[in-house]
């Protein structure tokens, strides 16, 4: 921190946080160098998770000056990231300094606030491998099972099943990799959207074991005709459609 005057600006605290320690390296009148160590926190946006961005933030605010006493300035030419600094599995998108005013209303009373945040974002290819892959596997192998003829209903049957509890233990473990949020993330819609997938597979057997049931084998043929080859359209085509709106 360099003032104007001579000044004593250790009094600042971390507004999303706490510092572990802060050593002063430099203390001269009109310059002070501080090392610190801090734990930080910073809201977060899960909605589009797994192909989230989210930005980490240092905010710094003094004790008891308020901005008619102290008011902090960007020193943008001596800020920055060290280039060891990396963030595993996320893009280093960036960072930005910048002072705002925060007013507490009950006491009347404007403090200036300086705010260093860095942006980060997921690496796309890495996050859909991780998170879709292994689900699109589950799908391939759903759309597969409408080219087994119908005399073999009771094996998609079988197949529909075991995907339905492959995709939700899947959908747990995704879950498990983020805080609990009261929303629903892009991870969440597009599980959500392979439930109803499941589900159409599987009804869509069960009206054919029971259109066989009751004899009428070529009702169940002509719906098994149509749908063969329309699910590798209109499926692929449905999933295009969430990435394009949601992610």
């Amino acid at each position: 921190m360099e003032c104007e005057n001579e000044c004593s600006p250790e009094n600042f605290e971390f507004m999303n946080g706490r510092a572990s320690t802060i050593e002063k390296i430099i203390d001269e009148p009109n310059s002070k160098f501080y090392r610190i160590q801090a734990n930080l926190n910073s809201q977060i946006d899960l909605k589009k998770f797994p192909f989230d961005s989210q930005q980490l933030e240092i905010i710094l605010e003094d004790k008891e000056k308020t901005n008619d006493e102290l008011v902090y300035v960007a020193n943008m030419d001596q800020s920055g990231i060290d280039d060891s600094i990396a963030f595993s599995g996320w893009n280093l998108d960036g960072w930005n300094a910048e002072v705002s005013e925060h007013t507490y209303s009950v006491y009347d009373e404007t403090y200036s606030q300086y705010i260093y945040s860095i942006n980060i974002s997921r690496i796309f290819f890495n996050a859909f491998l991780k998170t879709f892959l292994p689900v699109i596997f589950t799908l391939l192998v759903i759309l597969c099972s409408f080219l087994i003829d119908t005399d073999k209903i009771t094996t998609r049957l079988a197949m529909a099943s075991s995907s339905l509890v492959a995709a939700v233990m899947f959908h747990v473990s995704i879950s498990n990799q983020i805080p609990p949020v009261g929303y629903l993330t892009f991870a969440d819609k597009f599980m959500i959207l392979t439930y109803f997938v499941l589900l159409f597979t599987f009804t869509l057997n069960i009206l054919i074991l029971e259109l066989q049931e009751q004899k009428k084998n070529d009702l169940a043929e002509r719906i098994h005709r149509k749908t063969e080859y329309a699910v590798f359209f209109v499926i692929p085509i449905i999933y295009l459609l969430l990435f394009l709106i949601f992610a």
